[in-house]
Formats: structure tokens, C-alpha cells, sequence
């Protein structure tokens, strides 16, 4: 049966939707449960941060199952169990009072964000699409950024309209209502269960595909290719995600509760334009020269944010490093799958996820321990920007092919 929309493209929009509710209630909601909690109970910016680290810990160790379970059983059971993990730990972080238990939500939370990941997101994808791979991871995590424009903004605005307990237990319903139906009847495993072939080929179709290398997880880590990967986004993504997890409160010194959440969405708006770019040129552009050019002018932002702390360049460098967000996040499945093929990119990408998840676990903590030591962001900006460029050239330097046939 031939379908007038190749089925992998509802897939696309499906992943769309889960990425946004779980980057709009785990990766930018943790910013505002940060600084909520923090003003609500006077506690130590760098002890909850501790919390948010445990939540990208958390995420970081679960990604090799998502991947490896992803790629045998299918997406249902991972992201339905996202969607509940993901509720829980909403509704609970409105009610902690006893800081045991804002560790426990953040827990939960970081559960419910590997379910609904990049690297689950892609590892959905991977059967799908062969020429397409690019543009649909793209199109895909465009809902990253629709998370980041609602995602803040629709927090602060409910705890200011109806208290931060009942706004965490309607986003936690909503979670629910969305991800589980959504799991249950749009997700699907492989186009070959629908008698069709990644891209929309039906499958009585004659076709010459390249022979799939059977990579290991092992085979592949010794690869400079991955490990080049691990480094550079472990690198971006610590650095992306501390600003992102911190930049509530960093804005908050200079700016109004207004400025402040009008320039988290124009971040988040800048991130979707970003990915708008990339969608369009994924599957054309060295991805690699593309991820060194993200990186640098990342660095270029929060370099100039860290000198010029002044409420005009606060929001402009804001919406420049913005431009780099999705970018980042995107690029490196992208990276992968293109080198190491479909047949085994949830198990490769899934430990290489781990890794880069596990430095960028150290990214809240990095800039809310330099704020404590020094008494602003400015050094953890500074720093920072280094990483990034040093980020830079560790992408471009680990441009070698891994071999076509790995060695086991």
C-alpha cells in the first residue's frame, strides 16, 4: 500500500511534539524550577543546582538503554514511560519542600528527558529516512525550540496567575494527555512493518543500498570519528545547557520579570530560526566545519555578554548565542548517523550520548559554583567561551572517516 505522505514524515511530526513538551518542561523549564526555588526557600544557588546536575546525570546514564530499546522494541514503551516519568516529576518539583524531595523531581524529570531526547528523537528517525536523515532530524527538533519559546514564558506566566504548585500539576496533566496517546497511536518502529522502505520506497521496489557495517559499541569508541563527537558536544552542550539552566537568574540582576522572560523566548526563537537553517542545508553541508562555525560564535556571544553585562547586550548576545542552541543539539546525531550508517545508530549514538550528557551534567553546576565563588557570572562566561572554542577545534580535528569495516 502506498501512502500519498510517506508515514515517516507523521513519525517527524510525532517526534516534533514530544520534543517540545520535553524540552518545554525538562531542559528550559529547569531554569525557572531553579530560580523558583531558590527565591521560595532562600537556599544555595549552587546546592539546587546539584539537582539539575543529578537531572542531566540521571538522563545521561538512561540514554544507552533508550537507544539500544528504541532500536529493538520501538519507540512506544520509551515514550510513554518519558510522558509519566516526565508528568511526575513536574507535578512533584511544585510541591518539594524539603529539598530530598527536589532532588527526587528533578530524578523523575531527568527519566521523563532521555524518553524524549535527541537521542531518542533520532534513533525513532533512523529507520526512515536514508537520503532525508538530515532534514527530518532537523524538522524534528524544530519542537525543541517551539518548547523553548512556550515553554518558560507558559511557566512564569502560570506561577504568577495561579501559584507554582498548581502551575507544575496542570503541565504534569498535560503531559500525560499529550505523550501517551501520541505513544500509543502515531509511533511506529520501522517503515518495513508497513510495507514500505526508508524515504517512502515501497518495499517490492528494487533499490541499491550499501552494505551495513556492523558496528559495535566497542569497535566504534575506538574510532577517533565518535570520540572527537563525545568531546566537542559533551564541550557545547555543557556550556549550552549551564547558560540555558542559568540564564533566569542571570538576567534577572539587569533585567524585569517581563525583559527577562521576553528574552528567554527570543533565545528560544533565535534556536528555532537556527534549526529553520539547518533543516533546509542538513543534508548538503559538512556538518562538521558547520558544528565548528556554531561553536565559535557561541563563544563570540557569551564572550561579549561576560565584558558588556549591560541590559541591551544582555538580550542582543541572549538571542546570538540562541541562534546556536538547537544547532548544537542537532548536530551531533546527525554527525553520527551520517558516518556510521542507520543499521546500529542506537547503540553507537545511545553511548555516545551518555558521554557527551555526562559532561554536559557538569554545566549547572560549573556556572552556579563560579557565580558563588566570584559573585557573578562573569567568570563562568569567560570560561566558558574558552570551551567553546577549544570545542571548535576538537570537531574539525577529529574529521576522519571512521574505516568501512570496523575492527573487532
Amino acid at each position: 500500500m502506498r501512502f500519498r505522505i510517506f508515514y515517516g514524515w507523521w513519525m517527524v511530526i510525532a517526534c516534533m511534539i514530544a520534543a517540545m513538551l520535553g524540552n518545554a518542561l525538562g531542559l528550559f523549564g529547569v531554569g525557572v524550577y531553579l530560580h523558583t526555588v531558590v527565591a521560595a526557600n532562600g537556599w544555595n544557588v549552587s546546592l539546587v543546582s546539584g539537582a539539575t546536575t543529578l537531572f542531566y546525570v540521571v538522563s545521561a546514564v538512561l540514554l544507552i538503554p533508550v537507544g539500544s530499546g528504541i532500536s529493538r522494541f520501538g519507540p512506544r514503551p520509551v515514550f510513554a514511560l518519558g510522558g509519566l516519568s516526565m508528568a511526575a516529576g513536574v507535578a512533584g518539583i511544585g510541591h518539594a519542600c524539603a529539598l530530598w524531595q527536589v532532588y527526587l523531581a528533578f530524578l523523575l524529570m531527568g527519566t521523563g528527558w532521555a524518553c524524549l531526547s535527541t537521542t531518542a528523537i533520532a534513533t525513532t528517525l533512523a529507520p526512515w529516512f536514508e537520503r532525508h536523515q538530515g532534514r527530518a532530524t532537523s524538522i524534528a527538533s524544530l519542537g525543541a525550540s517551539a518548547g523553548g519559546m512556550l515553554g518558560a514564558p507558559a511557566l512564569l506566566f502560570g506561577i504568577g496567575q495561579i501559584g507554582f504548585a498548581s502551575t507544575t500539576l496542570v503541565a504534569g496533566v498535560l503531559a500525560i494527555a499529550i505523550l501517551l496517546p501520541l505513544a500509543g497511536l502515531v509511533l511506529r518502529h520501522r517503515p518495513q512493518d508497513m510495507g514500505l522502505l526508508p524515504d517512502g520506497l515501497p518495499a517490492d521496489e528494487k533499490v541499491t543500498a550499501a552494505v551495513a557495517v556492523p558496528w559495535t559499541r566497542v569497535a566504534a569508541l575506538r574510532t577517533t570519528a565518535l570520540r572527537s563527537v563525545m568531546v566537542t558536544f559533551g564541550i557545547g552542550m555543557m556550556v549550552q545547557i549551564g547558560f540555558l539552566t542559568h540564564q533566569v537568574m542571570l538576567l534577572a540582576h539587569s533585567l524585569s520579570t517581563t525583559a527577562v522572560s521576553m528574552t528567554v523566548s527570543a533565545t528560544a526563537i533565535a534556536a528555532l530560526g537556527g534549526r529553520l537553517a539547518l533543516a533546509r542545508f542538513a543534508d548538503q553541508i559538512d556538518v562538521r566545519l558547520t558544528a565548528s562555525a556554531v561553536l565559535l560564535l557561541a563563544a563570540a556571544a557569551l564572550g561579549v555578554m561576560a565584558l558588556f553585562p549591560v541590559p541591551i547586550v544582555l538580550i542582543g548576545t541572549s538571542i546570538v548565542f540562541g541562534l546556536t542552541v538547537g544547532n548544537i543539539t542537532t548536530l551531533s546525531p546527525i554527525i553520527v548517523r551520517r558516518e556510521f550508517g542507520a543499521s546500529a545508530f542506537g547503540l553507537i549514538f545511545g553511548v555516545a550520548s551518555c558521554g557527551i550528557q555526562l559532561i554536559t551534567a557538569l554545566g549547572p553546576t560549573f556556572y552556579g559554583g563560579l557565580h558563588d565563588a566570584f559573585g557573578s557570572y562573569r567568570y563562568a562566561l569567560i570560561m566558558a567561551a574558552a570551551l567553546d572554542v577549544a570545542a571548535a577545534a576538537v570537531v574539525v580535528a577529529g574529521n576522519v572517516r571512521p574505516a568501512r569495516r570496523p575492527h573487532l
